[in-house]
């Protein structure tokens, strides 16, 4: 930059195009991903989206698919993501209590099951313990938010578009069969952001 302010002078001209190349990749990030439906996204995928730099409708759409539960509020039933729920060999399990999921999770695990999706964003215990920390921790909503934007976030760094870094979140293997479960796994979550867009 140095370089540029000493050959082309240093007046507002240039610092305004400067400002403006380093904007590029951030317009152009956007463009990618249409913009509606993020007024009905609660604020917390709000500040996290954020974080991370994701739409944050697609963030929450994405939960919507990975841990959606009918439960009543204000009188009418309404779909929300379950911060509560365990995927244990296919089958999903919503509890009550953070403590009831723990206790379930732990069973689980003491009995040698290690592909366990937890959470609002079903995070995978056997490729993101790590990440996940512990079990209790796993459950936490907002760190399990944070584990899945960032999951999310490598596989738009990967992909380059948000559309597809959806796929690798749930099948980032380059073979047919990932690939298949990718593209079903995208319509589905296209379906909840439409229903956001509305």
């Amino acid at each position: 930059m140095r370089q540029v302010l000493t050959e082309t002078g240093s007046g507002p001209a240039v610092l305004v195009m400067l400002v403006m190349l380093a904007l590029m990749p951030l317009a152009a990030m956007a463009a990618q991903f249409p913009a509606g439906g993020e007024s009905g996204v609660p604020p917390g995928y709000r500040l996290i989206a954020g974080e991370y730099g994701i739409p944050a409708a697609l963030l929450y759409a994405m939960a919507l698919t990975e841990s959606r539960r009918t439960v009543r509020l204000t009188g009418r039933h309404t779909a929300r993501p379950w911060p509560w729920t365990l995927n244990v060999a296919g089958r999903g399990h919503w509890f009550s209590t953070r403590r009831d999921a723990w206790r379930a999770l732990r069973r689980n695990l003491a009995a040698g099951r290690r592909s366990i999706d937890i959470g609002l964003m079903q995070v995978n215990w056997r490729y993101h313990r790590g990440q996940l920390l512990d079990p209790w921790t796993a459950l936490d909503p907002y760190h399990n938010l944070r584990v899945g934007a960032r999951i999310l976030r490598q596989c738009f760094d990967l992909t380059g578009d948000w559309w597809q870094a959806a796929g690798c979140y749930h099948a980032p293997g380059p073979d047919k069969a990932s690939q298949a479960r990718a593209a079903r796994y995208r319509a589905r979550v296209r379906d909840q952001w439409r229903r956001l867009a509305d």
